[in-house]
Formats: structure tokens, C-alpha cells, sequence
């Protein structure tokens, strides 16, 4: 059924700030009726009134839009027209095509607020494009997963999404579970005809059919995840082993104050690179050491609150100079006694130099490299890679990259396995017949059939204000 709300929202759908384009989009019974009223198209050098109310569905006009009380003109600009239920909520739509000025945006916004029109909630947009059957949860969610993406292969992943490829697998799915329901009702309904073994039987062997599909499915979070959010990687080590150097250099440009003088990087420096579709997000610290200077100490606090919040780490060592190196491997020893369970990549930097001596202080894994001579950098990622259990992604394979989906897949597969060991001990089929129903409850939550509304505000709520 067709959801309906009486009121009509409106919302800048283009990112904060000036830009040359800037849209306005308004959903609703009355946005055609109060577009109409602020927008003159011009037609042979003249104004002509009440044009949008004239437009067909999916056309663009450019004109003024005008204040309608005063008849000032606050910007050119082209208007798109956009009748329901062919739109994207599935209700009248129109967009505004101003420039991109925040000024002229608010006040086109403001003259819509004054008729009437309310300010949109986050997500409210794709909010009702879900009520209004558009779009199930699952695809909804996949429009912020492709405004986010990091990198293609995450766009990729979001579009995947977005296109049904997990609607289709859970609703899949959910058909068997209701055949096997169906069987199961039927050997309920006629126990003359002792059907309950014969029943029982098929239902198990279907649900250790579907235990498979959803365990795969399930454990592709996590590579789901890594394509969602990203490797956090700090790049750690004592002053001036060439930390910022290598940030620079993996970033392709001069993101961080590279010096020869000690404790030059004070803060912690963030930057977002793509490595062959993988996010990694690198963070560049201080230079850990102990220290007076009460800003440098400051510094230092950040490296190691880095440090902890990293999926891996890079501990960089100079060896180029068997003193330093001496005090890089002392540091390190006390990393790994501090951090057991974090992922650490040594990396010996200056590996152009000969000091072989020196590089047989570290342990035989250690990656060498040379910033300068640009030399090592693929063995690191490849190390990176390794460490986090990357593997390649199958051609037109489902990735769930959503922890709310991860969780209610395994609480769907938690249903199965209950549903097993009931038949196994001998319990009721009504018994099992309810833990199918269950399962296929929580698959129903992935893609919205089934949903509580807290959970759905919780969901929209994460979205941007125009979408």
C-alpha cells in the first residue's frame, strides 16, 4: 500500500558550500502547486507565469525564481519537473536548479518554508521512497553505501546492493522458508496420514541448504566491511625515520612537514588513499619519545591513542644508523608488549644504504624499503593485505557491508540451528515450524518487510539532509 503524508518537504541535495550548481528538491502534494508560485519561466524574452503547473512529467524549464510577494527575482535557474508515482518517493517531485551560493540557496529555501513547505529530516527523501514500496531497506541503505563510497570497488559493493542483488538472495530465501512452512502446516493439518517424519525430513535437509547460503553470505562482512570503511593504518616510530616522508609519498603529495629536525610532526595527520579498490586510511604520528615540551608530550598521547585505534600499524625504523636502530627496536619491543593483539608491520626504512649489520637487529618479516628511492612500497601493501585477510572479490558476488544485516544473519542462522537440534531431539514440528518462522522473520528485518519503526527512524536518521 501506497504511503501518504499530507505535508511536503523540502531540502538542499547538493554538499555544503559554493558551487556552480546547487539543487533544491521538494517532495509532495503541494510541491508542483508551490513551485508554481515562485518560479517564471522565460519564453521569447518574456516572463511566463504558472509554468510549472503546465510542465509535463520529467521536463526542465529554465527561468527566474521570484519572491512572490515582492516579485523580486532571487536567481535564474532550471526547474525539473519529476509527477508521482514515477519519481523517486514516488510522490510529485521538483527539483531547483539554482547556483550553488549558500546565500541564494537559503533564501529560495526560506520563501519555501514561509508557503508552507516543511525543512526535511535526514534521509526523509529515500525514507519515502521505502514507505512508498520504491525501495525495500536493504536498497534504501545502499544510497548512503554509494554517497560514501571510499574507492570504486566500494561503489561497486553499494551498487551491487542497491541493484537487489541481496533482495533478491534473502527473498530467495524467504520463498523456501514458506514452502517448508507450508509442508509442515499440511502434516499439522492431517495426522491421519502420519506425514510428520516425511516433513520433518525435507524440511532439514532445505534448511541445511539454506545454513549454507547464509553462513557464506554472512562471513563476506567482514571483506564488506574493509571495502565500507577502510584499514586504518598509523604509521609509527621514534622522531625523524622518515614517518611523514612516507606518508607523502603514499599519498602522492606533500600532505605532511617533512624536516630534519626532531618532533616537527605534532599531531596526528590523517590521509585517505585507494590501493587497487581497498580504502586504507593512513594516519602519520608524532615521533614517540619522552619528552619535556608539553605540546610535543601532547603529541605523543595521539600517537599511541593511533596506535590503539588502528587495524595496523607501520613501525618504522631508520637503519641507516645502527644507534638509532638500536633505540627503533627497544621501542618496538615495548609496542608489542603494549599492543599484543595489533596487527605491526616493521618497516626498515633506508634500505638504499648499505647496513646489513644493522637490518639483522629486526626480525626476518620486516619489510625494506627505501622512501627515497621509492623502493618496497608494493611489498607493503601486499603485507597490509596479508595481515588483514583480503582476498579477492568473485565476479556478481553478494557483499553484506552492514553490521545491522551481519547481526540479523547470524541471528537467522541461530533460528535454523535451533530448528535442527529440535527435530533431532524429537520435539513437536509445530516446535521447528516456529524457529523457520523466525528465520525468516530476521531475513524480513534485512529488507524492511518486517520492521519495528524505531529501528527504521534509528536507520534514516544516519542519512544526509537532502536524501
Amino acid at each position: 500500500m501506497r504511503y501518504h503524508c499530507d505535508d511536503t518537504i523540502a531540502a538542499i541535495s547538493t554538499p555544503a558550500g559554493a558551487g556552480g550548481i546547487g539543487i533544491i528538491r521538494i517532495s509532495g502534494d503541494a510541491a508542483i502547486e508551490k513551485s508554481n508560485k515562485i518560479f517564471k519561466s522565460i519564453k521569447k524574452r518574456a516572463t511566463e507565469e504558472n509554468a510549472v503547473a503546465r510542465m509535463s512529467s520529467h521536463t526542465i524549464k529554465y527561468g527566474y525564481v521570484v519572491d512572490p510577494d515582492t516579485d523580486e527575482i532571487i536567481d535564474e535557474c532550471l526547474i525539473s519537473v519529476m509527477k508521482g508515482p514515477h519519481s523517486y518517493t514516488k510522490e510529485d517531485i521538483v527539483e531547483i536548479n539554482s547556483h550553488g551560493g549558500y546565500a541564494v540557496m537559503r533564501e529560495i529555501l526560506s520563501i519555501l518554508f514561509k508557503m508552507g513547505i516543511r525543512p526535511a529530516e535526514p534521509g526523509e527523501f529515500t525514507k519515502r521512497a521505502f514507505l512508498n514500496g520504491r525501495i525495500d531497506l536493504s536498497k534504501a541503505e545502499a544510497v548512503m553505501d554509494i554517497i560514501n563510497a571510499r574507492t570504486d570497488a566500494g561503489r561497486k559493493t553499494a551498487a551491487g546492493q542497491l541493484s537487489g542483488k541481496l533482495s533478491n538472495e534473502i527473498q530467495k530465501i524467504r520463498e523456501k522458508l514458506k514452502l517448508c512452512l507450508a509442508e509442515i502446516e499440511v502434516a499439522l493439518d492431517y495426522p491421519e496420514y502420519e506425514m510428520d517424519e516425511e516433513a520433518g525430513d525435507s524440511a532439514m535437509k532445505l534448511l541445511e541448504e539454506t545454513k549454507k547460503i547464509l553462513s557464506t553470505l554472512s562471513e563476506t562482512f567482514y571483506q564488506g566491511r574493509i571495502l565500507k570503511d577502510g584499514i586504518k593504518v598509523s604509521i609509527a616510530g621514534i622522531p625523524n625515520v622518515g614517518k611523514s616522508s612516507l606518508l607523502n609519498l603514499l599519498s602522492g603529495h606533500e600532505r605532511a612537514i617533512v624536516t630534519d629536525i626532531a618532533g616537527t610532526t605534532r599531531d596526528t595527520i590523517e590521509e585517505s588513499i585507494d590501493y587497487e579498490g581497498i580504502p586504507i586510511i593512513l594516519t602519520d604520528t608524532a615521533g614517540l619519545r619522552e619528552t619535556s615540551d608539553i605540546v610535543e608530550k601532547i603529541g605523543v598521547d595521539r600517537s599511541y591513542g593511533a596506535i590503539e585505534n588502528s587495524d595496523v600499524v607501520i613501525f618504522m625504523a631508520d637503519v641507516s644508523d645502527k644507534n638509532r636502530a638500536l633505540l627503533s627496536k627497544e621501542l618496538l619491543d615495548d609496542i608489542n608488549n603494549k599492543f599484543e593483539s595489533k596487527n605491526i608491520i616493521t618497516v626498515l626504512n633506508k634500505c638504499d644504504i648499505e647496513a646489513e649489520q644493522t637490518v639483522e637487529i629486526f626480525s626476518e618479516d620486516s619489510v625494506k624499503i627505501s622512501v627515497k628511492e621509492k623502493t618496497g612500497i608494493k611489498t607493503l601493501f601486499e603485507k597490509i593485505k596479508e595481515l588483514m585477510k583480503i582476498g579477492a572479490i568473485a565476479e556478481n558476488q553478494t557483499i553484506i557491508t552492514s553490521e545491522r544485516h551481519k547481526a540479523l544473519l547470524d541471528n537467522a542462522l541461530y533460528a535454523l540451528k535451533k530448528a535442527q537440534v529440535s527435530y533431532e531431539t524429537n520435539m513437536p514440528l509445530d516446535c521447528i515450524s516456529y524457529d523457520i518462522w523466525e528465520c525468516g522473520k530476521f531475513l524480513g528485518e534485512i529488507t524492511g518487510e518486517s520492521i519495528e519503526e524505531d529501528v527504521m527512524e534509528t536507520i534514516f536518521s544516519k542519512f544526509c539532509l537532502g536524501k
